[in-house]
């Protein structure tokens, strides 16, 4: 198993004994944790696409002032939001229907942030069945940042420089993340442009673009216009890598060679991260990582009330269950980051 920096010992499963997910399953279906609770998606996703209208109001109204740019960090935010119903909405969350959560995943998705709503499925649900697999999750491949100890070795020149510095540079980088949902997404889509449904999508992030850009420049200077779309982005990377940071990075890195059953492929690698209604709400409820992993049908407003069940289900059986503050989080992941470039470092 691929582990960089020293993490507890992990409980084995007795051999024979079975799932342990299914009474843990049993007990959150008891509940009704796992119904879906679509009129209140109905009101949140209302609330935010008034917000969000109401934030271009603004800019409107401002005229062509730099005062704009102020407007750049709500809509930031609002943006983010419309990223988590589409990402709810790649999760069957919302509704029954397959056909309307493809419909609202890429009206979110492609229509308001123009970022791919296939794209991200393909993406994340392969993270989602193997997460921290060193083979298996495109979110702990090897890239600019490098997360084990022998995806780092050999690397010289620009990415060597990147790996030896990545924990310094890690959040400098997220401001480019916006940027890179949408080139990353059109590449995608381009590779499957004969695909009638990566053409709608393509169409849509085509509008997104025209509407967006268009908007801007008609009601600012181009000066002001791309300063404008600058902050947003860098603002929009920066608040959703740092949502889906911590989740992860520093847990354990499973393996070819490890032989783990759901409940432990998805504790053991995920991360929550604790701090009241704030925090809940600037993370949109998936700082209740573990929970969602294990469910990742259940309606994102049930999982704080799943959490404290996990936990305790986990504290039964002797399974390691991590739940940190928000400092703490970040500290951990970033940790991981710092100790993967050590050999490197030593090197220079």
């Amino acid at each position: 198993m691929a582990q960089p920096i020293a993490l507890a010992p992990t409980r084995k499963r007795p051999a024979g004994k079975g799932s342990d997910f299914a009474p843990l399953l049993r007990e959150v279906k008891e509940a009704g944790l796992l119904e879906r609770r679509t009129a209140s998606y109905v009101i949140a996703i209302t609330l935010n696409v008034i917000l969000l209208a109401a934030t271009w109001a603004g800019v409107i109204l401002l005229g062509n002032s730099w005062l704009q740019l102020l407007l750049a960090i709500p809509l930031a935010i609002l943006t983010t939001r419309a990223a988590f119903f589409g990402h709810d909405a790649g999760h069957q969350q919302i509704s029954s229907s397959r056909k309307l959560h493809d419909v609202l995943g890429m009206l979110h998705g492609n229509l308001l942030c123009g970022m791919s709503y296939g794209w991200w499925n393909d993406k994340h649900n392969r993270h989602h069945a193997n997460p921290n697999h060193t083979d298996k999750d495109p979110d702990v491949g090897e890239g600019i940042l490098v997360w084990t100890l022998e995806q780092a070795e050999g690397r010289t020149g620009l990415y060597g420089w990147l790996t030896r510095n990545q924990a310094k540079i890690f959040f400098p980088l997220l401001t480019l993340e916006g940027l890179n949902l949408k080139v990353s997404s059109v590449s995608f889509l381009i590779g499957k442009r004969r695909c009638r449904e990566a053409r709608v999508e393509l169409g849509l992030i085509a509008a997104h673009l025209v509407l967006y850009f268009g908007a801007l420049f008609l009601i600012m200077s181009p000066g002001k216009a791309i300063a404008f779309a600058a902050l947003h982005h860098a603002l929009f990377g920066l608040h959703l890598g740092s949502v889906f940071a911590p989740n992860h990075k520093g847990m354990e890195m499973p393996d070819s060679d490890t032989d783990w059953g759901h409940l432990e492929k998805q504790v053991l690698t995920s991360r929550n991260v604790r701090g009241g209604l704030v925090v809940d709400w600037m993370m949109g409820g998936l700082n209740y990582q573990i929970e969602h992993h294990l469910f990742p049908s259940m309606p994102r407003a049930n999982l704080r009330l799943a959490q404290p069940m996990v936990q305790a289900y986990c504290d039964r059986i002797g399974m390691r269950y991590v739940n940190t503050g928000v400092i703490e989080s970040y500290r951990m992941g970033l940790g991981h980051l710092h100790d993967v470039g050590a050999e490197l470092r030593a090197e220079g």
